[in-house]
């Protein structure tokens, strides 16, 4: 039986009076599912980003727990799409919750095999020896990077980075990307919002959290390092430890 071991933590960061992520971490069943692992970065203006992003989680939980499908991405996907509704309704009904709408990344770690689910710009890594993005950002500046018009390096400071291309409560149908990863003994998997990518290269990343031997000291550096970066937006971040001792 594979143990898991997680921590998670969320800071506004230095610029904004509001956090607008929010996060759900059980290493315990959720309905069909062993574990889920949520994170959430909201947008709208006033209150509109910080609920948008509570309530589609507690949304995409409720809906889990009573799911009765056993396959994982349909318990997500189906989860996911509930909640992309139920947000478009809310906003609306409610005219100060106008063009509200939050990126999702979602995970269950079964076994050896991560099942996740995202929608946003808001990411999983897995870091083994190396750092990998298994999600792909659904942003302007990530379309340009695909067509070949910027480089990546040139996409960090692109006057157009936070404009993103897919959210739940943009549209009545909601394009989810699935993604199903082997994962190996040692392997830290990292799930974030853009406030700790905006603020720190991947290759940061990964020797923040090599440079220190536990899962609470490796989130918190992440953290302080990207506030002494500039903290501009929020900062999410949830590490899973799948093989713990």
């Amino acid at each position: 039986m594979t143990v898991l071991k997680t921590f998670s933590i969320t800071d506004i960061g230095k610029k904004r009076k509001l956090n607008q992520d929010y996060v759900y971490t059980s290493e315990r069943t959720v309905g069909n599912l062993p574990n889920l692992f949520i994170v959430a970065d909201g947008m709208g203006g006033h209150n509109a980003g910080d609920y948008a992003s509570k309530f589609t989680v507690e949304t995409i939980v409720e809906e889990i727990r009573t799911a009765t499908e056993k396959n994982p991405e349909e318990i997500l996907k189906r989860a996911i799409e509930t909640a992309n509704g139920k947000v478009l309704r809310m906003a609306g009904e409610n005219p100060e919750l106008e063009g509200m709408g939050t990126t999702v990344v979602a995970a269950t770690c079964i076994g050896e095999e991560l099942h996740v689910a995202n929608v946003g710009d808001s990411r999983l890594y897995v870091i083994g020896e190396k750092i990998t993005q298994v999600t792909r950002d659904h942003s302007l500046v990530e379309e340009m990077i695909r067509m070949g018009g910027i480089d990546r390096q040139s996409a960090r400071n692109h006057p157009d980075k936070n404009i993103i291309t897919r959210a739940i409560g943009a549209e009545d149908y909601i394009d989810i990307d699935f993604f199903h990863v082997s994962l190996s003994r040692g392997d830290i998997v990292l799930m974030c919002s853009d406030g700790l990518t905006n603020m720190l290269e991947d290759e940061e990343i990964r020797m923040i959290l090599d440079g220190q031997r536990d899962i609470v000291e490796k989130a918190e550096q992440l953290v302080k390092a990207a506030n002494n970066n500039g903290g501009k937006d929020n900062i999410t971040v949830v590490l899973i430890e799948p093989f713990a001792e």
